[in-house]
């Protein structure tokens, strides 16, 4: 699974996402937040109060990370989902207020990390086992899809290249593994390889933006060009 390594470069992208997402859900009210998002059955406010408290879930892998004791992500799914639950019942104010707090305490934590703790082995909800390093792939992730997912005109057209490939590149390791992917090739539509599953396969070509869009579940892959039927992925996280 896709890591990369504790810099300011890195702490940047994900400071950038955040200011982008801040920037346009303050000036969503109670009626905005109250709508659909794009994930079947949350609303925006679903969204955000995820993002809100994926950040000192986080915060408690680094901090397994920094002292050497096991410290679960979440107790449990149902204790994660019951949090998500509680804090989109909130009004939008907020709810803004909450993922600006938290994502500035997870900013502040991830610059204070002792360098040896960048090294220790964790194990985040997901199941994985590997480093902080990854949770840096993972926050950056989930604020660039989920700011997508907010359906507030910011599309992954408009995640800036840097994150974007971060992201795919953590996208194509997550289907490397996945049980029952096809064999397929990725290109963008100049020929340019992007990522390849098995020997051979049809081809998939489009941006890396409407590659990236198909495989995280964001489009339906019918901007693609393909050699054959587009094939089918298997469940996406």
């Amino acid at each position: 699974m896709k890591e990369i390594p504790p810099t300011p470069e890195s702490f940047g992208v994900i400071a950038a996402a955040t200011d982008r997402l801040l920037a346009q859900v303050a000036e969503l009210d109670d009626k905005d937040m109250a709508a659909p998002s794009r994930l079947p059955g949350w609303t925006r406010g679903h969204v955000l109060s995820h993002l809100a408290r994926q950040a000192p879930a986080l915060e408690r892998l680094l901090e397994w990370a920094r002292t050497g004791v096991e410290t679960p992500q979440y107790p449990s799914r149902r204790a994660r989902d019951a949090e998500i639950e509680a804090g989109a019942r909130q009004p939008a104010a907020a709810l803004v207020a909450d993922v600006r707090a938290t994502a500035a305490h997870f900013r502040h934590t991830i610059e204070e990390l002792p360098a040896p703790a960048w090294q220790a082995t964790i194990r985040p909800f997901t199941g994985e086992l590997c480093t902080p390093r990854r949770i840096l792939v993972i926050r950056i992730r989930e604020l660039v899809l989920h700011h997508v997912d907010l359906d507030i005109g910011y599309g992954v057209a408009d995640i800036p290249a840097h994150a974007r490939q971060i992201v795919l590149d953590d996208v194509l390791g997550y289907y490397a593994e996945a049980e029952g992917m096809a064999d397929v090739v990725l290109s963008d539509r100049e020929g340019a390889l992007l990522g390849h599953f098995g020997t051979g396969g049809p081809v998939v070509s489009g941006t890396p933006a409407e590659v990236l869009a198909w495989l995280s579940g964001r489009s339906t892959g019918t901007e693609l060009d393909c050699t054959a039927q587009l094939p089918a992925l298997p469940r996406w996280l």
